[in-house]
């Protein structure tokens, strides 16, 4: 079997998720293309995962993408967590996760609703939807409490978990909206505050084209497997959220060749890319909480060092901002609230890598400008560097 060692996947790392400056893109579309898909669970990770590999590190272009010409979007969809994707990959991920978890959520919601005991149900849900959206295309965008102020079913409060400890009063209304975002109907529109705000607006969108599920999942491990391979079938299973069998059968699908990794364990590439690369030239990063390049795999032995991981992870196994060298984590970085990047090394990377750290934390701190950045899900290190 074909052995691709744990450097010649740092250096995949540094080419294929543009890390390395000659490997820079020049849109941020081009960048979610690369990596496929970007946590946006917190706002600002899909600008600083962006500028970190753009040639012209702006806000700008990435605003427009999201909200201009929509090439960027913003779907509910792998291991149930919010990502953004290049517009024309959105009908695979609908069909080969996004529907599943929308079919989900309505399905947890409405026995909510049940339990509640007062009489709503599933065509309550369906007409509070239809006033949701008609208010929506009405206004062309609005938050959901200018949402709630028009439309009255939007402001019912429920009981979940009645009768058991965790048992509490709900409104509805953002569960409604998260329904109907899930399923296409509506996206995120601009945020109410600046880029780093998590508060969106909201207007109408079409469903995406129906895609066959298997074939959806078999496209998506393909564009998965030539940005992230070599990896293993746990890694596949993890990062999309599907279950074990899946993972097998769109490998299978896509011929996937297996390969040999450092350690002893089966790793996956996509057929005939078996050929070494070369190493791109000496690189930094400095990429935030949840950068994919961070959170592709399930195993990341290959470029982080176990005994990093107290520091630079929350209890939920979140990574918050880390300190890339040459495709591996050697530290983590804080942004202190006069706007300064501060960062601590936990590995020993010499004075050349130090010099290549400083001029990345430079080049942040000219793109990124006045604003502040606190990670949604603060680790260790992180709190620390900021106290």
């Amino acid at each position: 079997m074909y052995r691709i060692s744990d450097e010649q996947r740092r250096i995949r790392l540094g080419r294929r998720h543009l890390l390395a400056p000659s490997a820079r893109a020049a849109s941020p579309v081009s960048v979610a293309e690369a990596v496929v898909a970007l946590h946006a669970t917190d706002a600002a990770t899909v600008f600083l995962s962006a500028c970190a590999r753009m040639t012209e590190a702006d806000i700008a272009p990435v605003e427009q993408a999201l909200y201009g010409d929509v090439s960027l979007v913003r779907q509910l969809s792998m291991r149930n967590t919010l990502f953004v994707v290049p517009r024309e990959l959105a009908p695979c991920v609908d069909a080969a996760n996004a529907r599943a978890v929308a079919a989900k959520e309505r399905r947890t919601f409405l026995k909510h609703l049940a339990e509640d005991g007062n009489g709503l149900d599933e065509r309550w849900l369906a007409d509070t939807e239809q006033q949701t959206l008609t208010a929506l295309t009405d206004r062309g965008t609005a938050t959901g409490t200018e949402l709630s102020a028009v439309v009255a079913a939007l402001r019912t409060k429920i009981t979940v978990f009645p009768g058991k400890r965790a048992e509490g009063v709900q409104g509805v209304a953002s569960r409604v909206i998260r329904i109907l975002a899930a399923e296409g109907r509506i996206r995120r529109d601009r945020p109410r505050g600046s880029w780093t705000s998590s508060q969106f607006r909201w207007t109408i969108s079409d469903p995406w084209p129906v895609e066959e599920p298997e074939q959806a999942r078999a496209d998506l491990a393909r564009r998965w497997l030539g940005s992230y391979g070599p990896a293993t079938e746990a890694d596949l299973k993890w990062w999309t959220g599907w279950s074990l069998g899946q993972a097998r059968k769109a490998l299978a699908a896509i011929g996937a060749e297996q390969v040999l990794l450092d350690g002893g364990a089966t790793g996956w590439v996509l057929p005939q890319d078996l050929d070494p690369e070369p190493a791109p030239e000496p690189w930094a990063a400095l990429l935030p909480a949840l950068d994919p390049s961070a959170m592709g795999w399930a195993d990341r032995g290959f470029h982080l060092p176990i005994a990093h991981r107290e520091a630079l992870f929350d209890r939920s196994g979140n990574i918050g901002p880390s300190v890339w060298w040459n495709g591996r984590i050697v530290g983590g970085w804080a942004q202190r609230a006069d706007g300064e990047p501060v960062w601590r090394l936990l590995s020993d990377v010499g004075r050349d890598a130090s010099a290549a750290i400083e001029a990345e934390a430079s080049r942040f701190s000219r793109w990124v400008g006045p604003a502040r950045i606190t990670p949604r899900f603060r680790t260790p290190l992180e709190r620390e560097l900021t106290a």
